[in-house]
C-alpha cells in the first residue's frame, strides 16, 4: 500500500509504533521498522548519552526509516535535539508543547516533522509550523492526554477537515479493524502504542506487559487533569491519586506524589502496585505477548481482510 504517509516515511505499511517512555527503545524501533512499518524511539525517559546510544544501535539494527520521539517540555531538549541532528535521525514526532520552536531548525537538517495533537486547532497551529504530517491522538490512549477529552472517532474528522498535510490516527487503535475504521474516518496513517507495549522486544517490564494483557474494559482511566491528564491502569498508586485529588490535594501535593520515579518504577523496573502504569483503553483487546513484527503483519492483514470481508 502506498499513500502520503508510506511516501513519506519511506514504509512499506502506514502503521507507526509510538514512541513511549520506559517501552520503546532500540530494540523495539527496529524491529519494527525491519518489519515494514515506522519504529520510533521514545527519548522522553532518556538521559541525552543514552538517547545517543540508542540512535547508534538502531542504525546497526535497521537499514530501514526509524525516528525519534521527543517531548518537547523535555529539560534537556536542546541537547536531544542537538544528537539527533548529529546522528541524522530522518525523522522526528514531536509532543507535549508548541512546534514553532524547534520544527525549522530540525528541517533545516532535512528532517521531517511530525507533532502529536489532540484538537483540530492544535492541528492547524502544526501545519502552519510547517510540519509534515500530524498525529491525532484521541481520549482513549495511554500516557498523557488531551484535556478535552475528544475521542478518536470524532478527533480525526474533524483534523482531517482542518488540514491538509497528511493526517495519522491514535488513541485505541490495536486492530487491523480499528485501522480501517480510522482510514475511512480520513486518516492516512496509524500510531500504535498500547499494542507495541506487549512485545517482546518492547524494554517494559514483564509484569507491566502481564497487567497489559490482563486487563478488561474500565480497568483504565485518565487522571491528573489539575497536572497534564495522564490514562493509568487502575492500582494502588492510582488510588493514592484519586484519594488525593478526592481530598482536593493542591498541585504541589499532587507533583510530591507523582515524584519518585514513579514511572520507571512501575513500567520499567516492574513494581505494578506502587508504580505508575500507563496504557491505553485498548489493553482490554491485547491478550498475548508477540514478536513486534508479528504485531505488524497481523494488523496490517487484519486491515486488507476488513477490507473485503464483512464482520461475522
Amino acid at each position: 500500500m502506498q499513500n502520503r504517509v508510506t511516501k513519506l516515511f519511506n514504509i512499506d505499511y502506514p502503521i507507526v509504533q509510538a514512541g513511549m517512555i520506559w517501552a520503546s527503545g532500540w530494540r523495539l524501533a527496529s524491529a519494527v521498522s525491519n518489519a515494514g512499518a515506522l519504529g520510533i524511539i521514545g527519548s522522553g525517559s532518556m538521559y541525552p548519552d543514552v538517547l545517543r546510544a540508542h540512535i547508534k544501535k538502531c542504525t546497526a539494527a535497521t537499514k530501514k526509516s526509524f525516528g525519534v520521539n521527543l517531548p518537547l517540555i523535555y529539560p534537556d531538549i536542546d541537547k536531544h535535539i542537538q544528537i539527533i541532528i548529529e546522528e541524522k535521525v530522518p525523522i522526528v514526532f514531536t509532543s507535549a508543547g508548541n512546534p514553532k520552536i524547534w520544527t525549522s531548525i530540525l528541517k533545516e537538517h532535512g528532517i521531517k516533522v511530525v507533532h502529536v495533537v489532540s484538537s483540530s486547532s492544535f492541528a492547524i497551529k502544526a501545519q502552519d509550523a510547517c510540519c509534515d504530517a500530524v498525529v491525532a491522538e484521541g481520549f482513549e490512549a495511554g500516557g498523557h492526554n488531551g484535556r478535552d477529552e475528544t475521542t478518536t472517532m470524532v478527533l480525526i474528522p474533524a483534523v482531517c477537515a482542518a488540514v491538509n498535510i497528511p493526517v495519522l490516527a491514535a488513541g485505541g487503535i490495536a486492530t487491523g479493524r480499528q485501522m480501517l475504521a480510522a482510514m475511512v474516518l480520513g486518516a492516512e496513517g496509524v500510531q500504535v502504542g498500547s499494542r507495541f507495549i506487549a512485545s517482546n522486544e518492547a524494554s517494559s517490564h514483564d509484569n507491566f506487559k502481564t497487567k497489559v494483557i490482563m486487563a478488561k474494559e474500565g480497568d483504565t482511566q485518565l487522571s491528573l487533569k489539575q497536572l497534564t491528564p495522564v490514562r493509568l491502569l487502575k492500582n494502588n498508586f492510582f488510588k493514592q491519586i484519586q484519594d488525593a485529588e478526592k481530598k482536593c490535594a493542591s498541585v504541589n501535593e499532587l507533583k510530591q506524589l507523582l515524584g519518585n520515579g514513579r514511572a520507571k518504577l512501575g513500567m520499567f523496573e516492574g513494581n505494578v502496585e506502587e508504580g505508575e502504569l500507563e496504557i491505553g483503553q485498548v489493553s482490554s483487546l491485547i491478550n498475548k505477548i508477540k514478536p513486534a513484527a508479528e504485531i505488524v503483519q497481523e494488523i496490517y492483514k487484519e486491515f486488507e481482510k476488513a477490507l473485503t470481508q464483512p464482520v461475522k
